[in-house]
């Protein structure tokens, strides 16, 4: 469920009677960032019912012993431990200090139990590592920063990672991107409790916009986690980004690899924490936003040199991702900038290809050392909408079968 879904699945539990929905406790641990870490600290600790905003009843919890050390070395004393987090209706993981060490088994079975008795569990930022660790997130929608998107992916396959998304509602359980994605989602909590005029009282205090449109697509960098330098894959990524401007699809991608479509997905989707599809249209896009911005190409052209079928195709997708259309993006663009930034094409990117460091040093070797033998790398501009091996987007094409994520055409 998105971010602009606030319906309550119903699996949903019923709240303990132990537990009241206007207590929110905070696990924190020590090693987590200060800034994610007092997030819901402001929002929900501080009374400002003088603004129109319902008061909630703050528990800071420890989730492990303390004194608990935050990054640039602050120590930190909860108030509670764990055991007060039987009395909370809504509980808040807003960061764990590692992405590839386990969280304290003490607090996993905290949080289940929550979870259990029908508290709200909530994941901002790295976070959510610690709800799938505690296996809250398994056959759920989930987000959490774009940059560790593929990691949280690979390390819990079961969870449905969509790095899309500035926050994820999944009824009881709810997970955010990175950092200021936190007071988006927090703002969502007291929008969801309260309505959207506390919210909005909320927003004006905190001086930050009550609801953002879009989700992190304009913030995704075009790299891809370094580990999958060392995959097979990393050959077919290194040519796709290469030939961007080159109309293929995922089926040429597929074909590359020597795999079928179907353990292509599968694969990819495991090392990137996306779908081939939804990856590959991303970094069109990420490409045309770069020749927006340095080079004088009509959208026509630029349409042409990311590989899209059409002027359309890159309209839609850009103002799905970015916001606005190409043409305003680029208007605005040039607005802030001066003239000696814009009109010099970054070095390596000729006839629309990618700039050669947007891959992984590891898979740029290995594209160099070996390159595939596979099918024709293009697809006939020709190729009927909708047919089988099209994935570039065409207006009113279906989704695709079996394909879980929202549709990018």
């Amino acid at each position: 469920m998105s971010q602009d879904s606030t319906a309550v699945p119903e699996a949903a539990r019923k709240l303990s009677g132990r537990r009241r929905r206007e207590i929110v406790a905070v696990l924190l641990f020590s090693g987590g960032p200060i800034f994610e870490s007092s997030i819901p600290l402001s929002v929900f600790g501080i009374d400002r019912q003088d603004a129109g905003v319902p008061r909630y009843r703050l528990l800071v919890c420890a989730g492990e012993d303390g004194p608990l050390r935050t990054t640039g070395g602050l120590e930190l004393t909860a108030p509670y431990g764990l055991e007060a987090m039987s009395r909370a209706g809504t509980v808040v993981v807003p960061a764990w200090r590692s992405i590839t060490s386990p969280p304290p088994p003490e607090a996993l079975d905290a949080l289940r139990r929550a979870h259990e008795e029908g508290a709200r569990i909530v994941g901002l930022c790295t976070g959510a590592f610690v709800l799938a660790a505690a296996g809250l997130l398994d056959g759920r929608p989930a987000t959490t920063h774009w940059m560790y998107a593929p990691t949280l992916a690979k390390r819990y396959p079961s969870v449905h990672v969509d790095p899309r998304e500035l926050f994820v509602d999944d009824g009881d359980v709810l997970t955010s991107a990175g950092t200021a994605a936190g007071i988006d989602l927090c703002l969502h909590i007291v929008r969801t409790d309260h309505g959207t005029e506390a919210a909005g009282a909320l927003a004006r205090r905190l001086v930050v916009p009550p609801r953002r449109s879009g989700g992190q697509e304009r913030y995704l960098d075009r790299s891809l986690p370094e580990e999958i330098g060392a995959d097979p894959l990393a050959e077919v990524v290194a040519w796709a980004l290469e030939h961007l401007h080159e109309q293929f699809d995922v089926e040429t991608l597929a074909a590359r690899a020597y795999m079928s479509r179907r353990t292509f997905d599968r694969r990819f989707r495991s090392l990137t924490g996306s779908a081939p599809l939804q990856w590959l249209i991303t970094q069109r896009v990420l490409q045309a936003q770069r020749l927006l911005e340095t080079s004088d190409y009509s959208v026509d052209e630029v349409a042409g040199r990311c590989g899209f079928r059409s002027p359309v195709a890159l309209r839609g997708h850009f103002r799905r991702q970015l916001g606005s259309s190409p043409a305003a993006y680029r208007a605005a663009y040039r607005a802030r900038r001066p003239q000696s930034e814009i009109h010099a094409v970054p070095s390596g990117m000729s006839g629309g290809g990618q700039v050669a460091d947007a891959v992984p040093q590891q898979a740029r070797r290995t594209a160099a050392a070996s390159t595939p033998s596979g099918p024709s790398a293009t697809t006939s501009a020709a190729q009927e909408p909708g047919k089988p091996g099209s994935d570039v987007y065409t207006p009113g094409r279906p989704t695709l079968p079996g394909q879980r994520e929202r549709p990018v055409g």
